[in-house]
């Protein structure tokens, strides 16, 4: 009699271990690719789904945006310089049964296709245009991912470029090279400003040869001026000749 219910008791829980073992719970953004004997039966979820017990299986798959890093390559640019690359992929599954059924690791294949097309196009531009036209890189790497990530069931959203470590020496020739641009710049405005100067002397001298009378009013003005900063001072004042004449002469 003991021995009978220690019997049922084990196959009563054998039992719900495989209806629990068959009951699952998929979040809002998982499916459930269901193979039944080996074969697609279908994508199920999210929420509460059943399995046949030793019958169906499931793989679970993430539909949400997701974010990869690709490793730093060692790359070298058309102009022969040597630079270390890395960037990151976003990607989203968005047919969950072609990610289980076509790819073993849809993951892990996203990371390799993504390194040989970043050494790949990297190497086609020079160091300058590296550096100045990422957002052109970026959408030439994303376009060519994607085609090869569609008959996975893979968008790729974006590639973006994340770090360019250039070698010690380039990064001073470049600073240095930045440093003289600076220079060639402020002599540049320096030297326009001068010329802008010249330009406005040039033209008050013509203005007062032409007009003499205002070479007198621009004396007195000044005059005015110094008087008026500190009466406690003694100021000695050259007089012009031509204005004494005039004055004589009236």
């Amino acid at each position: 009699m003991e021995t009978s219910l220690i019997i049922l008791g084990l196959f009563i829980i054998f039992i719900l271990m495989v209806l629990f073992s068959s009951v699952k719970i998929l979040m809002e953004y998982e499916r459930a690719v269901v193979l039944r004997l080996g074969r697609f039966a279908g994508v199920r979820g999210p929420g509460l789904i059943l399995l046949i017990p030793f019958i169906e299986t499931m793989k679970r798959v993430n539909t949400q945006l997701m974010v990869m890093d690709v490793p730093s390559q060692d790359i070298i640019t058309k102009d022969n310089i040597s630079v270390k690359v890395n960037a990151v992929v976003y990607f989203k599954v968005i047919s969950p049964d072609k990610a289980v059924l076509v790819v073993e690791n849809v993951g892990e294949a996203i990371s390799l296709i993504s390194q040989t097309t970043l050494r790949s196009i990297v190497g086609q531009f020079e160091l300058d245009d590296l550096l100045s036209s990422r957002e052109k890189i970026n959408k030439e790497i994303q376009s060519i991912i994607d085609t090869q990530t569609d008959s996975w069931g893979v968008k790729i959203s974006s590639v973006e470029l994340k770090h360019i470590d250039l070698p010690v020496e380039m990064q001073k020739a470049m600073s240095r090279q930045a440093e003289s641009e600076r220079e060639r710049r402020a002599k540049v405005i320096l030297a326009e400003g001068e010329y802008q100067a010249a330009e406005k002397l040039a033209e008050a001298s013509r203005i007062i040869g032409e007009n003499p009378v205002t070479l007198q009013l621009r004396y007195l003005q000044t005059l005015s001026e110094i008087t008026s900063k500190d009466n406690n001072k003694s100021t000695i004042i050259p007089i012009p000749i031509d204005l004494i004449k005039s004055v004589l002469g009236k």
